[in-house]
């Protein structure tokens, strides 16, 4: 029997960190193993890594055996990053920064899935760089480096970084990734194996649209709702954002309990609030801090409308800790 020809075998490295997203992972090395059969000879080969070589356990607990990422990292077109749901499993992994500057700097692609982005941000590593990070995580990327903005995007390929918001978007990632090494026809059979039939879009959205989050369609009320999610840290008082919509602000109010069953400002208040939540849960940042970033005057104004929210207390939320998203 003829050995496989091997010579224009793409290695992919994933960098696996403790309790990393199972699906996001799945998500991204399957189609390269499809794209092996369809094709009938080696095109890549996926080598799990870890930065001691030991085995990593995935969100659903199932282990995988890894290599060590120093020796065999440098050997790889491309490296994966591959992070879930708990910022603290990721959030000192800065034994992983100096070998991945080195690797970037060598010429090997660096990549990011799911929170696996944030790792590439404290490497330095996506300061001149447009990139994405699944959408819970951006609020906690955002205060952690001010001068990087996220895109809300499902992937985004710039040049030697290619990152993506996990769960099953690094289907359509790696779609664009075979696509452009083995040409649009190719690609459609390895998605068409995976019953992947519709392909999203790089720029295609995370998260479900506004009017299926909130349930309302009307266009007023989507706008100020969509310009509430972006105004957290200097919210916009009733007059500013029903100029937004060009109605008046007594229209707003009648608009917000009418199809909300709620005022404009228990809305608002509700999403600053969750999104001071996500930052308890998420970032080193001190409750007087996540205050001032989720638009209260002190920490106290928002430690009480936390507790009237969640029965709780800010302290206490932050003790509790993260849980798995991603």
């Amino acid at each position: 029997m003829q050995p496989p020809d091997t010579r224009n075998l793409q290695r992919i490295g994933f960098i696996l960190l403790p309790n990393f997203a199972l699906m996001s992972y799945a998500s991204a090395s399957e189609p390269l193993r499809a794209a092996n059969l369809i094709a009938g000879s080696p095109l890549y080969e996926v080598v799990p890594l870890s930065a001691d070589g030991l085995p990593v356990r995935s969100s659903a607990g199932l282990e995988i055996a890894c290599g060590r990422l120093s020796d065999l990292g440098g050997s790889c077109h491309t490296l994966y990053v591959c992070a879930g749901g708990n910022p603290a499993d990721w959030q000192g992994s800065s034994a992983l920064h100096a070998p991945l500057r080195k690797f970037a700097r060598d010429g090997v692609r660096i990549g990011g899935i799911s929170s696996g982005a944030y790792v590439l941000a404290a490497a330095g590593l996506l300061d001149a760089c447009a990139f994405t990070i699944h959408w819970e995580h951006a609020p906690l990327l955002r205060e952690t480096f001010p001068h990087l903005v996220p895109r809300q995007a499902r992937f985004v390929v710039d040049g030697g970084r290619v990152t993506c918001g996990g769960g099953v978007a690094p289907l359509d990632m790696m779609h664009a990734v075979i696509a452009a090494r083995m040409g649009a026809d190719f690609a459609r059979r390895v998605s068409d194996w995976y019953l992947h039939i519709a392909v999203a879009e790089p720029a295609d959205p995370q998260r479900g649209a506004v009017a299926e989050r909130f349930g309302t369609n009307h266009p007023a009320l989507l706008a100020v709702l969509e310009k509430m999610e972006t105004a957290i840290e200097n919210p916009l008082n009733r007059s500013e954002m029903a100029r937004l919509a060009g109605i008046s602000p007594r229209h707003l109010d009648r608009l917000f309990l009418t199809h909300r069953g709620q005022s404009f400002l228990d809305t608002y208040r509700a999403i600053r609030l969750a999104h001071g939540r996500r930052l308890l849960e998420q970032s080193p940042l001190s409750i007087a801090e996540i205050a001032y970033a989720t638009g209260f005057s002190s920490a106290g104004h928002f430690s009480r409308a936390f507790r009237a929210a969640y029965g709780h207390t800010p302290a206490k939320a932050r003790r509790a800790g993260a849980t798995p998203h991603s």
